[in-house]
């Protein structure tokens, strides 16, 4: 072989290697086929708010859902979450967003799951409704820039959304975020969990640190309270959508740890 092409080869190698050293940054791992994740969005979204978690999840080789709540009633929002579980084949992280919190609580309790994953969420005991976790806790400002339907649903003044909701949001997207709230009914806020399934699942705790819609030292105490793996981020109450990453991250850890 001449010097020439043994050069010539020695270079081809250091490129090809260069080349996949190169890929294996740009390309998670597919480490974690066989595991799914169904996300559960709270109050006055849908399940486009998770649109930015979703794509890092995948990355990593999970299946992932999004359930579209009918915010109708708790057991409404326990029934869908619970269809999409059935649907699902190998294990299940469950994560939900502010008030489904209260609906995971609740959904969580089917085998398939096991791990809950909160998002800067309620997280209510057996027996315990939102009402019962913030009794004795002053309101919010947002609470009087609530508005209600001649059906009882509720959902956000703009203003509200803008300064308290979606905060560290980028303007136009918070602006579409009050236009196309899904009207919460606002009996939700009473309707009591049976079995809290965090006392038999493991969870984990997206703690939102400037989040004005569930006080973040509230959800410090809830994190406690069941014992879960905690992650502070320096976010609004809709950390998925500001911070996807480390919303993303939490729950790959928790996708991790299930078996």
């Amino acid at each position: 072989m001449t010097t020439l092409l043994k050069k010539c080869l020695g270079s081809a190698l250091l490129l090809g290697g260069l080349f996949a050293l190169q890929a294996s940054h740009a390309a998670p791992p597919q480490d974690l086929k066989g595991k799914n994740v169904v996300l559960v969005h709270g109050a006055f979204a849908d399940g486009s708010s998770w649109e930015k978690v979703i794509p890092l999840l995948e990355a990593r080789g999970l299946h992932v859902v999004a359930v579209q709540n009918p915010l109708s009633s708790l057991a409404d929002d326990v029934a869908a979450t619970k269809r999409v579980i059935d649907q699902q084949t190998g294990p299940v992280v469950l994560v939900g967003h502010s008030w489904a919190g209260v609906v995971i609580s609740e959904a969580g309790n089917d085998d398939k799951v096991k791990n809950l994953v909160y998002v800067a969420a309620f997280a209510p005991d057996s027996g315990q409704s939102i009402d019962d976790v913030t009794k004795g806790k002053p309101a919010p400002a947002w609470a009087s820039e609530l508005q209600k339907d001649s059906a009882g649903n509720l959902t956000l003044s703009t203003k509200a959304v803008l300064e308290d909701f979606a905060q560290d949001v980028p303007l136009p997207q918070r602006r579409v975020i009050a236009a196309t709230q899904g009207p919460w009914a606002s009996a939700c806020i009473g309707q009591k969990v049976t079995t809290a399934a965090w006392h038999d699942k493991p969870s984990y705790f997206v703690v939102a640190g400037q989040d004005r819609m569930i006080d973040p030292n509230l959800q410090r105490s809830m994190a406690k309270t069941i014992g879960a793996h905690v992650t502070m981020v320096d976010a609004s109450h809709v950390a998925m959508v500001s911070q996807p990453k480390a919303v993303a991250d939490t729950i790959i850890a928790a996708a991790k740890a299930a078996q």
